[in-house]
Parts: C-alpha cells; structure tokens; sequence
C-alpha cells in the first residue's frame, strides 16, 4: 500500500519538471564544486558550488547513489575528489590511503576514456582530455580544494552555461542505455502489476530521515539467509519492478527533501501527500508543527485563516481541499541501515479535517499568555511535537512510540494514548527549576490542554475552556482551592520566590487528606495581612469552594489529579483576567 501510493504520486510529480524528480538512470545528489575546464581539455578552475544559503547544491546527476563499501566505484561525469582528481586530504595523515587514491583516480579515468568512442560530444572529449593530462599532485596548488570537505563535483566547459553531464548527447547516450544492468529475472511486480525487470536493490537510497545514514537507508530490502524464500534472495524475495522501486524511492527523496511536505515528529521524520494537488500539501506540515510558518506570504495567510477558523470550531470539510481526496501519511524512523515505519495513515481530506477539528476542541482550553498580556502569546492551535515536548526535559526524553502514538489519535479522531497523560502527570509531581535557578510553573497552558484533551476523549469529563463556578467534582475544586491559597500567600508576601505549589503540589493532588488541614491554618496566617476589599473577597472565594467539598480524601487516582490540575490553572488563570464591569 506504501508502495503503490508512492508509485502513483510519482507519475504525478514527474509531469511536472520543475519538481526535479530524476528520470531512471539518475539521482539527487549535493554537489559542492565544479572543475571548469577548457574545450582542449585545459583546467581553467576549481571553484566551490553553493545555493544562496552557504550549502551544497541538490543537482540531477547520472547513475544512483554513491555506491558504499570498501570497493572502487567511479561514477559518470560526477564524484568526490578522491576519484575525480586523485586528491583526498587524508592521504597526509596516519589513516590516509594515497595508493588507493590512486588506484580510484585511475579507474574513474580509465571509465571514461573507455567510454569517448560511443559518446560523440565534444564537451565530454574534453573532460577525457583533461583526465588524460591531469596530474593528481596538482591538486594541492587549487586552494578551493581545500575548503571541500564533502560533497561532489560535475565537470563544466568554460562557455557553456551547462554542466557536461546534461549535455544532449551525452543525456541522449545515457537515455539509449538499457534499463536493467543487474541480469536479474523478470516477474510480476508487486507495485505496479506488470511483468518487468526485477530489482536486486531498491535504487536510490533514502535519505532525509533524521538519524539514519547520511549515505542513505533501506526502506525494503533483505541481507540474511533466514529471509531467503525458495532461494530467492534479496529483492527478489519480494517482487518489485526497477521501475517501481526506483519511482517510489525517488518520490520518497523528493517528499523529504520539501520544507512543505515533511516535518519531524520526535524521532520520527513525517512525510504526507494527496492523490492530488491540495491546499493540503502547503499547509499541513505547518498546522502539525505549530513552531514553523510559509515563506510565501499569501501560504502565509491563508494557514493564519485555517488556523483561526480551526481555534473557533469552524473548519468545514472542504477547508484542506476537496473533502474526497484521499491522503497519505507516512512517519519513518532510523533502523541502522534500514528505516522502520512507525506510522502509515490513509483517508479522505474530509474525514482528516473532521478529525483535526475534533483535537483542536478537545484541546482547547484558555490560553496562559494571549496576545493581551505577551508578545509572544500561547499558539491557539498547538502543534504535534510542542505537545510531545511537554513529556520529557528534553527533545531526547520523549518516548519513541509516543509520537507515532499520538498521531495516531489525532488523525483517526481515537483515544489519545495513556502514556501521553501519564508523562505529563509525571512533569507535574516532580517540578522544575527555570533558567534562574528558580521553581518554573509546573500547570502550564500546553500541560493542561493536554489534560484536558484526554479527559475529555477518553473519559467523557466535559471539562470547559476556561473557569466552571459551578462544577463540583471534588479533585476540580479541590485544584481551584489549592490556587487561591496560593495566590493569597503570593498577595500577602509580594516577591517571595518559592510558594506553596513548589513545597505542596505534589502532595496536595495525590493525598490531600493529609496537606490541606495544614496549607489552610497557614492561610489564615497569609489572609490576615491583607487589607480590605481584598482580603473580604479572598475570604468569600475561599468559603463558597470549601462549601462544596464534603470532605478531603485521603488519596486521589490519575485521573482526579488531572482534573486538580485543571482547576488550579482554570483559577489561577481567571485571577490574571480582567473582569467585565457593569
């Protein structure tokens, strides 16, 4: 199924040339210099080549990826400078290998030169010539060498716009050349349904998801004799045309390769798609990662219009596009060689939009710092990992599965995962210190939305956005309870560092039984200095929720303790907010 709607999306992107998919023969790869050469062959310079922002640039070149190993493979027309020019930096230290550098500049002459009498262009004679001439201890004369760390070069003749590997006869040669170079046996292949040339290997390598080789992994592939079935080995095990394979590994490339349709989700690099073109495809990877926002200013505000109309519970069927269309998503992981999947979602763009607006309601909840008060408010419309950051210290904290997890529940509108609650009930109990050194706020707007968003979906606790005077679970009113003692002892000792939350939370929402006889009799300390109107209606406040508790329990489960958590932020929060007045 992954493989197919890889397939299909090929045949779509590929009619289109500005999206730069390469054609079968040839890959993507980071090209870091050029060696200009004269049409006689003569070197006229070694320069660098980058994109406007300091980094290699992405070019279509013969051939697939570099191939690894300890072999010699020269490529056509392309490769680093070890076979190129016979220099690696290297060679001058302890764990250099000059012979062998030697020998790779050798072979990539020798593959060429044999080559010149079935190419007729004068552009590629001349990178022979060249070859021909060059000697590889003139490398260290060319400081732009130097600075070429990684990466790969492409040959160019001064006057010609072009590199010599795009040259038409030298492209047309390429194209005349057979499909199929493995010898390989032919079948039916399991992506597209015709009888073809098998693939040995899936060409080209992924690569583009965070944590794998950089040099690129396997999304199919088989190595041991325990996957071999009626000794089919390899790729053959599990029929897929060259074709195929090399459509949906280029098409992969291409989706992690876009800022637009690929965002990271924990360990997990994310990638998406529709059958069609879609407001979709431009705005999705933006709305889930809630930290990024389009270039394009018109992308721009149209994602600010989705986004408020998601905030107030507006967002029809057809606001990602037309509600039919069916999407693709697909979330990978790193697997030493290999990539592993952690999540693979199809649907309709109705049924995604249903199910989005769902999250976004369950979650919804009043925002600590809004445009009123910061500027930097909370976002209306969280993102996935900002949610998944608020389970562990750190980005590499988060559970691995957690994230596919998630995902999961948001996309398909089912239950959010129990690890999700739990992990951020745990942040709460134990605390944290801010950058100063100081206690940081444990009940944060992202922690209680998250709260709230799971009682509600999987326990149907209908807790509202913002403060219920009236509601009168005791784990809620006890949490509001905890907020106005609080928030009297911060009035009575103005500036003081530590509070009651940073010695009592914990405690408080686990076993209030055996902490509010105490936190209440050093509230009558902290009321007694107020003065006023203030201290008059801290007194009534604190009445009218004792009122409704009929007694303190002596323990609370997880779920009550959420709850506690909801109502202390909803009071707090509602302290902080200006009230209307007649």
């Amino acid at each position: 199924m992954i493989l197919q709607s890889l397939y299909s999306l090929y045949g779509r992107l590929a009619e289109d040339p500005a999206n730069g998919l390469p054609k079968p023969g040839f890959s993507i790869q980071g090209i870091s210099f050029k060696v200009v050469i004269h049409s006689d062959g003569r070197l006229h310079e070694i320069c660098a080549v980058k994109d406007p922002e300091d980094r290699s640039v992405r070019m279509l070149v013969p051939g697939s990826a570099k191939p690894p190993g300890q072999g010699i493979n020269p490529c056509f027309l392309w490769d680093n400078t070890t076979y190129m020019l016979g220099y690696n930096p290297k060679d001058k230290t302890p764990e250099g290998k000059p012979e062998r550098t030697k020998k790779t500049f050798e072979e990539f002459r020798r593959k060429h030169l044999e080559l010149e009498p079935k190419i007729h262009a004068p552009a590629f004679s001349a990178v022979c010539r060249f070859l021909e001439a060059w000697d590889p201890d003139q490398a260290e004369q060319h400081p732009a060498l130097l600075e070429i760390k990684t990466g790969f070069g492409v040959f160019q003749v001064t006057g010609d716009d072009s590199f010599v590997h795009k040259n038409q006869a030298v492209v047309d040669w390429l194209g005349a050349q057979t499909p199929s170079a493995n010898g390989g046996p032919q079948g039916l292949c399991l992506v597209s349904g015709r009888y073809s040339p098998l693939a040995k290997l899936h060409e080209p390598a992924i690569k583009g998801v965070v944590g794998a080789q950089s040099s690129g992994a396997k999304l199919v592939s088989f190595n041991l004799d325990a996957f071999t079935s009626y000794g089919k080995d390899q790729g053959f095990n599990a029929p897929v045309s060259e074709n195929a394979a090399f459509a949906y590994c280029s098409t992969l490339n291409h989706l992690l390769d876009s800022k637009r349709q690929r965002l990271r989700i924990g360990d997990t690099t994310t990638v998406f798609w529709t059958d069609k073109p879609t407001v979709a495809e431009d705005l999705l990877s933006f709305w889930l990662d809630s930290g990024t926002t389009p270039e394009d200013a018109g992308l721009k505000q149209r994602l600010e219009a989705l986004l408020e109309k998601a905030a107030q519970g507006q967002l029809t069927s057809d606001d990602l596009g037309d509600a039919t269309t069916r999407f693709h998503i697909l979330g990978l992981a790193p697997n030493a060689s290999r990539l592993s999947v952690r999540f693979w979602h199809t649907g309709t763009l109705g049924e995604l939009t249903s199910n989005l607006q769902k999250h976004q309601t369950d979650l919804s909840i009043v925002r600590q710092w809004d445009e009123a008060n910061s500027k930097t408010p909370d976002p209306k419309v969280p993102g996935v990992y900002a949610l998944l950051r608020q389970t562990a210290r750190d980005a590499d904290g988060i559970p691995p599965l957690l994230g596919g997890a998630l995902m999961r529940a948001i996309l398909l509108g089912t239950r959010y995962p129990d690890a999700l609650f739990q992990k951020v009930m745990g942040r709460l109990r134990a605390g944290e210190k801010d950058r100063n050194g100081n206690p940081a706020e444990r009940v944060t707007y992202l922690r209680a939305a998250i709260l709230k968003a799971f009682l509600n979906r999987n326990h149907h606790k209908q807790i509202p956005m913002s403060l219920d005077p009236n509601r009168s679970e005791t784990s809620y009113l006890l949490g509001r309870l905890f907020g106005v003692l609080e928030k009297t002892q911060e009035d009575a000792q103005p500036g003081i560092n530590a509070t009651i939350r940073d010695r009592f939370y914990s405690a408080a929402s686990a076993t209030p039984g055996s902490v509010f006889p105490r936190i209440l009799r050093t509230y009558q300390h902290h009321l007694s200095k107020l003065e006023g109107g203030m201290k008059v209606n801290r007194e009534r406040l604190v009445q009218d929720i004792v009122a409704s508790i009929q007694s303190f329990p002596s323990h609370m489960n997880l779920q009550d303790q959420g709850q506690f958590a909801i109502g202390y932020y909803h009071q707090r929060k509602d302290f902080f907010t200006k009230k209307a007045t007649e």
